[in-house]
């Protein structure tokens, strides 16, 4: 069975297997991870996980646009599965990227984890007063979307043909 823990070091091995399973690029969403993070060495791991951790924004990042998130990856075991992000302000921020991202790694796909992991953050939206949040996903990644859909997603207009991304709205 999976659970949902705050980022911490002590997984910086299962964590680089997961990061590694996606490929190269930033796209594990849920993940909070830039361009700038250096997850591979222990001290560049240690610093990326204390900014998780700590809800600061990336470096470079601070100021009126920062964002305050809550970080939680999905584990079973020893293996990283994927992670989940509650994101929070500024408004035009949470309205780009969705109040919720997530990410699962290829091998643990298709098993639920996914809609689970949604399950329990939607339950922690809610008890940081949220009464509804968004997440947005890509055209074509269908699997987010049948989770979304499958938690109460609402899409929130038909996308249009030049439109890179689906907005859904959950109430809670």
């Amino acid at each position: 069975m999976p659970a949902l823990i705050e980022p911490t070091t002590a997984l910086h091995a299962p964590w680089l297997a997961a990061h590694e399973e996606w490929g190269p690029g930033l796209h594990e969403d849920g993940f909070g991870l830039t361009a700038s993070d250096d997850v591979r060495s222990p001290a560049g791991f240690h610093a990326w996980v204390a900014r998780l951790t700590s809800g600061s924004a990336p470096a470079g990042v601070a100021g009126p646009g920062a964002t305050s998130s809550t970080y939680r990856w999905v584990v079973e075991g020893d293996q990283v599965l994927g992670g989940i992000a509650l994101r929070t302000g500024p408004r035009d921020l949470v309205l780009r990227m969705g109040h919720i991202g997530f990410g699962i790694r290829p091998s643990a796909r298709r098993r639920g984890v996914a809609a689970w992991a949604l399950g329990q953050m939607l339950t922690e939206a809610a008890s940081q007063g949220l009464d509804r949040v968004l997440l947005v996903c890509e055209v074509g990644n269908t699997a987010s979307a049948a989770t979304i859909q499958a938690l109460g997603g609402a899409l929130e207009d038909a996308p249009r043909p030049d439109d890179h991304v689906r907005r859904y709205w959950i109430a809670l």
